[in-house]
């Protein structure tokens, strides 16, 4: 099993990244045509291995899983602060639909242009290291400085882009995460009464906190589907750079006027419209996700008590404790799989009456945590319908162990993976 472990952690860090993928996947743009559709839909497939993977993966992962894309650094490309999305780019003057599109205004801004509109939102302060681009480059305007007003550099980012206000990407992006994969010391999601959506969250640059880096973040989606996404850490790099200050620069209310000013605008209306998603075969449907928090609960023995639930379309966790300390339970229920099964069960999968594989995996949990334990049950049917179900010996992938086993056995486990109730 070794071996196959190693592929699905190594999938999950490089591209198991919970909901960004789903939501990648669903949004995947493609000409039409049988061939293509059918590497569409391949191409989920593979991506729902990848969200799956999340099970049995890394922890930089399953941050993902409680905060859609935000951890997923690069997960959208080249436009985004700290991987938040910017809308895909269009080839110029064409949109996802072969029609001219020009940008509203009529305006391209320089990469110069933006990087002033920044510096004068910013206290007064010493700005160096400037970089940016324009509306008319590859990835969206951006800019970033570092910024130290006598109390030390810090990094500060501000990313810009255009979105279908409706779209759910962008509706993911603006909800608290959870602190069982994302711990934060606040947040808040509110609309304001202009209709913008905005998300304030002062957490970490590493959900495991190896380092001292702190990442505040502020991220604002207009009614007609603007975004401004800011960042600032308290170091003068997002990585690989000491700490240099005990906080970020900017309090939550000057993050909430950095990306609500009204100086973004014109450069907001030069953005093209957003790629409109054409209509494909319809995926196979991942269950919902109060379906599989209720079928999880209601398999786990008496003496495991809920203390936390949370799902998603195909993917939910629960904290459970017994008495003897909090243990993450947390399971994936995915349909078509079958193109996967070679590269997830090998020769050591145990096959039961009726076809169905059960890979079992009893591991030392992600690196850095002394003690953790995860333990994984992973099965496929003879038609690709795959569950795979793991427990920790704590209440969160990150954080110290809680007890000496997880709260269920590998048997307990087999009983969740291989029950009936998920082909409900």
């Amino acid at each position: 099993m070794s071996g196959i472990q190693e592929d699905r952690d190594r999938d999950a860090f490089a591209g198991g990244l919970g909901e960004a993928l789903r939501i990648t996947g669903d949004s995947f743009n493609a000409p039409g045509g049988s061939l293509v559709e059918g590497g569409v839909a391949r191409g989920r497939r593979r991506l729902r291995r990848r969200r799956a993977a999340t099970v049995t993966g890394s922890v930089a992962a399953l941050a993902a899983v409680g905060f859609g894309a935000s951890y997923a650094a690069g997960a959208f490309g080249a436009g985004a602060v700290h991987g938040s999305p910017v809308a895909a780019r269009p080839e110029p003057g064409r949109t996802a639909q072969g029609k001219t599109s020009t940008p509203a205004s009529g305006r391209q801004y320089s990469a110069s242009h933006v990087i002033k509109t920044l510096e004068g939102l910013l206290p007064q302060g010493k700005l160096t290291h400037r970089t940016g681009r324009g509306t008319d480059e590859d990835g969206g305007p951006f800019a970033s400085v570092v910024f130290d007003e006598g109390k030390g550099k810090a990094a500060i980012s501000v990313s810009l882009g255009r979105v279908d206000p409706e779209d759910r990407m962008a509706a993911d992006q603006l909800a608290c995460p959870g602190k069982v994969y994302t711990p934060y010391d606040a947040c808040s999601s509110k609309t304001l009464a202009d209709g913008t959506r905005l998300l304030l969250l002062q957490g970490y640059e590493y959900p495991d906190k190896r380092v001292d880096t702190k990442w505040w973040h502020a991220y604002a989606v207009t009614a007609e589907g603007y975004t401004v996404d800011a960042g600032e850490w308290n170091a003068p790099a997002e990585k690989d750079a000491p700490v240099s200050r005990d906080e970020p620069p900017l309090s939550a209310a000057q993050l909430k006027t950095l990306v609500t000013a009204k100086e973004w605008r014109p450069i907001l209306r030069a953005l093209p419209e957003p790629q409109l998603q054409p209509v494909q075969q319809p995926a196979p449907q991942a269950a919902t996700a109060d379906t599989i928090v209720r079928n999880l609960t209601s398999l786990l023995p008496k003496s495991a008590k809920v203390t936390t639930s949370h799902g998603d379309d195909g993917f939910a966790y629960v904290v459970v404790n017994d008495g003897k300390g909090a243990s993450l339970v947390q399971i994936n229920v995915q349909p078509d799989m079958k193109d996967e099964e070679g590269d997830l069960f090998g020769a050591d999968a145990q096959t039961l009456p009726g076809g169905m594989k059960v890979a079992t995996h009893q591991g030392a949990g992600d690196k850095g945590v002394q003690g953790a334990a995860m333990w994984t049950v992973d099965t496929i049917s003879k038609d690709g319908f795959r569950v795979v179900i793991s427990a920790f010996n704590s209440g969160s992938q990150i954080t110290a162990p809680t007890r000496r086993t997880p709260a269920l056995t590998m048997d307990q486990l087999k009983a969740i993976a291989t029950s009936e109730k998920w082909r409900g």
